[in-house]
């Protein structure tokens, strides 16, 4: 399903009184997990092995909002007869055309960090929600710009020997040492680490899960 490059796409949700069974988080990433975790919500993983390929021509918006369905999608049958709501999460770094993703080797995150550094960059993150069994979806988006301070090629190669970078996108972890790297960010800071938060409970609201409501109420 192709999500066209507008901020939001949804079906017409009806009624909010899903009474979900369980939510599912599509995601082996374990800094989605912590995030997701912070909300209080009990939730299940299920690893999603989705295709991320994409065109050339989408722009960051496309790919996030379409990567995250497509994670959500790929889960369905894996859950089974339970209702659910799908959590599906997707980030991608952008230096000012460029899309950085995963570094392929030690090479590959010198070249990223050296090129961030003393720069603005921005982060793109996708979320797509899907109930089920009637297969109800929420995509949406948030974008954070970050500003890398200057760094030295010692402090690059310094950072790289850690083994930080090598699964994250940009070749850093805000929520790591590459703290010590960022000067300064606008936007969502969860947004960076990937996934953000206010904008899931939003839409999780959207599928009658609340998160912060009081007993009774």
């Amino acid at each position: 399903m192709a999500i066209p490059e507008t901020v939001t796409f949804f079906t017409d949700l009806g009624r909010n009184d899903y009474n979900v069974d369980v939510i599912i988080l599509a995601s082996g990433s374990p800094r989605r997990r912590e995030l997701l975790s912070l909300l209080g919500l009990p939730f299940e993983v299920i690893t999603s092995e989705a295709d991320e390929s994409t065109p050339t021509d989408w722009t960051p918006e496309q790919i996030v909002c379409n990567l995250a369905l497509r994670k959500a999608e790929a889960v369905i049958s894996a859950v089974g007869e339970r209702k659910s709501v799908i959590i599906g999460s997707d980030t991608i770094v952008v230096l000012d055309d460029t899309v950085l993703g995963k570094p392929v080797n030690e090479v590959d995150s010198t070249a990223m960090l050296t090129a961030l550094q003393g720069r603005t960059h921005r982060v793109y993150t996708g979320v797509a929600c899907i109930g089920l069994p009637d297969g109800k979806i929420w995509v949406d988006h948030r974008v954070t710009s970050v500003t890398m301070r200057a760094m030295s090629d010692n402090e690059i190669a310094a950072y790289i020997a850690t083994g930080e970078p090598a699964d994250k996108a940009g070749s850093y972890a805000i929520q790591g040492l590459g703290a010590t790297l960022v000067e300064r960010i606008e936007g969502c800071y969860f947004n960076v680490v990937g996934l953000p938060l206010s904008l899931l409970g939003g839409m999780l609201s959207r599928f009658g899960i609340t998160v912060l409501n009081q007993p009774g109420e």
